[in-house]
This record gives C-alpha cells, sequence and structure tokens, in this order.
C-alpha cells in the first residue's frame, strides 16, 4: 500500500543542542535505511519549513504506523498521513 505522509518538525527550544544533533542523526540513518529498504520511496522537503512529504510503500496501515512510531524524531513530529490508490488516467502502474 502507498501512503503519503507529510511530517512537520517542532524541536523544541529547550531541548539541548547536543541531543537534537544526535536525534538528528539518528533519524537520518533511519529513514536512509527505509529509502534503501524501498519501504519510503520518495521523500521532498517542503520549501522553507522544517517539514517534508513523503511516499511510504509498505505492507499495510500497521506496518507504516510502527514506522513511523519509531521514527527519532517522532516525539517531536506533527503528521498527516494518506492512504493513496492508483489513478485511472495515470500512464504508470506504481
Amino acid at each position: 500500500m502507498l501512503f503519503m505522509v507529510e511530517m512537520t518538525v517542532r524541536i523544541p527550544h529547550s531541548l539541548d543542542p547536543q541531543v537534537a544533533d544526535k536525534i538528528k542523526a539518528e533519524e537520518k540513518a533511519y529513514s536512509q535505511q527505509l529509502q534503501r529498504d524501498g519501504k519510503w520511496r520518495h521523500l521532498w522537503r517542503v520549501a522553507g519549513q522544517y517539514a517534508n512529504v513523503s511516499i511510504f510503500d509498505v505492507k499495510d496501515a500497521d506496518e507504516l504506523h510502527t514506522i513511523l512510531t519509531a521514527l527519532p524524531l517522532y516525539p517531536y513530529m506533527e503528521m498527516q498521513v494518506t492512504a493513496l490508490a492508483q489513478h485511472g488516467s495515470a500512464t504508470a502502474q506504481n
């Protein structure tokens, strides 16, 4: 199943900068592994914001939930999840 996930990161200013940097490094490593594994298919930055729009290709909503809640930045994120379906007018099957 394909899901579009819009993520906005809101790290509190009170968080120790060294802790924040460690969490960001862990997030980068985890997200890149998910991309290599084919689970995180697309990742786009939203210009001018600490936010992204991503496409995940997972077995079901439960797998997506497991992946998202394991993100190191998850406690500092607001997310909007949308299930996607193939469009009848699309020229390519995804």
